[in-house]
């Protein structure tokens, strides 16, 4: 299997900007994409699916099996104001060449919607406890955008602190510059620690968000959104330590597969 999106609606959308919200460090992107589609009522058009992703399937409460997938989502702007894409998921690629693969096909799909402009979400790990109000760091796909976006607070001396954006979100900006898109990527101050993931960063970087598209979103329920997405991500995390752990291993004894961690 490749990577492959199915497509459930094709809407005809004005000059869309692209937001992306993966699994990551403190899971800020995933967190922050997730309560923007809850608030906004945003409607699901495809699903990406892919064989770079671990090889198990969730197992839902009600006993029904999941596919390991990304979403796409789409957000119609107010009177003439611009819509949105928001793309969310369970996972991002186990390994490098799925990484380019995945973004490679987001980007194609995106810019055939007619697409230009991408905003990747993502935590900045610290090694610290988490502040009451993170600082939102930026990275930019161009020094032309950088006037415009330090108006809504970002801070771009994020080379000071990180040297690289590992996944999609350092990927889509930096493939989609090699189709002439601009992007950002915003970044969350979180503590970077296993499986924490930090409602205040993605609250931080949700406000700058709300800037940037002129946006409104209730954030008193951020927190009790937060718990009820948490279950859910740290069950996938969980699996797919346990899955890498399976592999790394060989995947061999005895001369039989080890399949222990399918299920």
């Amino acid at each position: 299997m490749e990577t492959k999106i199915i497509v459930s609606e094709k809407p005809k959308l004005n000059n869309p900007i692209l937001i992306e919200g993966l699994p990551g460090i403190g899971n800020v992107g995933r967190v922050a994409a997730g309560y923007l589609i809850d608030q906004t009522k945003a409607v699901k058009f495809a699903e990406l699916h892919s064989s770079h992703f671990l090889p198990f399937v969730l197992v839902h409460e009600n006993s029904e099996i999941a596919l390991l997938k990304n979403e796409f989502y789409y957000i119609k702007g107010k009177k003439a104001a611009r819509d949105i894409i928001v793309l969310i998921g369970d996972a991002q690629s186990l390994d490098q060449v799925g990484h380019y693969e995945i973004v490679d096909k987001v980007l194609n799909f995106v810019e055939g919607l007619g697409c230009k402009e991408i905003y990747t979400l993502g935590g900045l790990g610290t090694g610290q406890l988490e502040t009451q109000s993170p600082k939102v760091y930026g990275a930019l796909s161009s020094q032309k955008l950088r006037k415009k976006f330090e108006a809504y607070g970002i801070d771009f001396s994020v080379s000071s602190k990180v040297g690289t954006i590992v996944g999609a979100s350092g990927l889509l900006i930096g493939l989609g510059k090699l189709r002439g898109m601009d992007g950002v990527c915003l970044m969350g101050e979180t503590s970077g620690f296993p499986i924490v993931t930090d409602p205040k960063s993605a609250e931080s970087v949700l406000k700058v968000l709300m800037k940037i598209l002129g946006i409104n979103l209730d954030l008193k329920a951020l927190d009790q959104r937060v718990k009820e997405m948490e279950t859910f991500i740290n069950k996938v995390e969980s699996l797919q330590r346990k899955a890498i752990e399976e592999m790394t291993k060989g995947g061999q004894k005895e001369g039989k597969e080890d399949l222990r961690y399918i299920g």
